[in-house]
């Protein structure tokens, strides 16, 4: 089996997901994975849950989330973890970006 190391970012596109969010694929592997995702203020990414681990850590801007049954303002530099199947969203106030982390990978994704 082979075993892709170098992502170059050029050969990743920047993919509309829903109205004022789009991501970015970066690096997986079948246990892990990293994906940049941008937000335009105002949008918001709906409550939902999956069997993934999640750490997501904040680029740039500014977000309120939801993570179970706490929500939180984060800023750049900011960091949250998201254990399988707790629900949780976020909405951003001021544009920014994400960097998600995923153990495993996220098949939907790919």
């Amino acid at each position: 089996m082979s075993v892709q190391n170098y992502f170059p970012s050029e050969h990743s596109e920047l993919e509309p997901v829903a109205e004022g969010l789009s991501r970015k694929m970066g690096a997986y592997n079948d246990n892990l994975m990293v994906v940049e995702v941008h937000f335009e203020a105002g949008t918001t990414a709906s409550l939902h849950h999956h069997r993934h681990e999640q750490i997501t850590y904040v680029m740039s801007g500014k977000f309120e989330f939801t993570v179970g049954d706490k929500t939180y303002v984060v800023n750049k530099g900011d960091s949250l973890y998201k254990q399988p199947n707790i629900e949780h969203g976020a909405t951003c106030l001021e544009s920014g970006t994400l960097l998600d982390v995923f153990t495993p990978h996220r098949e939907d994704f790919v």
